[in-house]
């Protein structure tokens, strides 16, 4: 890799670059920056002639990173953050906090705590914006590429440089429609009825299906979905079963009747999780406390009847 001057750069093409690289798009960069295409456009020739590199290359509709891109995006993210750091070196004020947090989470986690933190974030720290990104299972790359500030999953990556802390556990229940079915009465009578589920990768089952499985406990499923939030449009005037967590009855699945599981399951737990880089941070300390602080009325105003 040849070596380019680097005292031409600064933070706006620092940021430049990594909008571009996300985004995929000049169009995409272009509205998360708040500028115009032309600018998008001009400041990508300057960075391109500054790195002798041509950084994105038309590939289908779109762009795509060269190799070269991909690594300096990396390293201008951890530059970024790097700089942040430096901002907030004094004492840190939430009501002066000019940035846009990622957060990685699927749509449990996502309806459950992330409104709540929006409320927090306006009233304590009205100049954050909030990305939400899903999760899947979430990655070590993720988080060492900056790709988020916070991963929220009851699935933490391993890894020394991973932190991770227990926000709560939510135990499953069954929900059905009620308008077209009774819950089920027996053990006999739910293994008997056609389920749904959630499958985030290929040939993954959830931890609650995998655990059954395990005790011989199978189950006939007709739906599989990418997430929970799939689920209420095949359960609706269906007579299918899904397990679910119970903190989704007040959002994802109101209208729906549960019950809780006829045998015991394994509570389902939810992490923080950052990149150790972050663990010192003023800032980043904040947004985890406030994101700790909002569980205790998450579960209180959560409970399935």
């Amino acid at each position: 890799m040849n070596d380019f001057d680097w005292s031409d750069l600064d933070v706006r093409l620092l940021q430049l670059l990594v909008a571009v690289v996300e985004a995929g798009s000049i169009t995409g960069a272009a509205m998360a920056l708040g500028v115009t295409q032309s600018a998008v456009s001009h400041q990508l020739d300057k960075l391109r002639a500054i790195t002798g590199d041509a950084l994105f290359v038309k590939s289908g509709r779109g762009i795509v990173a060269t190799a070269r891109a991909g690594e300096l995006a990396i390293r201008a993210r951890e530059l970024l953050h790097q700089l942040q750091g430096f901002a907030h070196a004094g004492a840190f004020d939430p009501a002066h906090w000019q940035t846009t947090l990622t957060v990685a989470a699927n749509d449990f986690q996502r309806d459950v705590l992330l409104p709540p933190l929006v409320a927090r974030l306006r009233d304590a720290a009205p100049g954050v914006s909030l990305r939400v990104v899903p999760s899947a299972i979430p990655s070590l790359e993720m988080l060492r590429d900056g790709a988020c500030d916070l991963a929220i999953s009851p699935r933490p990556p391993e890894g020394t440089d991973i932190l991770q802390k227990r926000l709560f556990e939510d135990d499953y229940r069954v929900f059905y429609d009620p308008a077209v079915r009774t819950a089920p009465s027996s053990l006999a009578d739910y293994l008997a009825a056609d389920h749904m589920t959630v499958v985030y990768e290929p040939r993954r089952a959830q931890d609650l299906d995998r655990s059954l499985a395990e005790r011989g406990v199978r189950r006939r499923f007709a739906v599989m979905v990418p997430g929970f939030a799939g689920m209420p449009a095949f359960l609706r005037g269906s007579a299918l079963l899904a397990a679910a967590p119970g903190l989704l009855a007040r959002g994802l699945m109101h209208g729906f009747a549960s019950v809780p599981m006829p045998l015991p399951c394994p509570r389902l737990p939810m992490y923080l999780i950052w990149h150790r880089r972050h663990h010192n941070d003023e800032a980043h300390r904040w947004l985890r406390s406030e994101l700790e602080a909002l569980v205790p009325e998450v579960l209180a105003g959560g409970k399935a009847a």
